[in-house]
């Protein structure tokens, strides 16, 4: 049985250091950083762990709030989507996961840019 991308990407741990870079580089990030400043970060990092786990094919089961609702009343344009979406390629290629399991995350994450994206720019 070959292994799911949860397991390629190193597990559960692995994923949630790739998670708190890739928030550190959010966070910094002027464009985008508004979307988190009264945010739990620490809950934050969890629950995206959680999701990217989840996606990738772990086994977790994502137990937060619907991704349409989370996202509702943020006001996420598509070009900020498109720049949080780069600040994970880039973390993801920092802790040199390859180009096609990149890809693969980064594929799993614009299945809900539909319910990311919330407002036009």
């Amino acid at each position: 049985m070959s292994e799911t991308l949860y397991e390629r990407l190193g597990g559960q741990d692995a994923i949630g250091a790739v998670v708190d870079q890739f928030y550190e580089r959010v966070v910094e990030d002027e464009q985008v950083a508004h979307y988190f400043e009264d945010v739990d970060m620490q809950k934050q990092r969890a629950h995206q762990t959680q999701f990217i786990s989840a996606v990738a094919g772990g086994p977790v089961d994502y137990s937060g709030e619907n991704m349409e609702a989370a996202h509702d009343d943020l006001g996420i344009t598509r070009p900020d989507f498109y720049v949080i979406v780069e600040h994970l390629d880039a973390t993801l290629r920092e802790f040199d996961v390859g180009p096609d399991d990149r890809e693969a995350v980064l594929d799993a994450i614009a299945e809900y840019e539909g319910d990311i994206v919330t407002a036009t720019a």
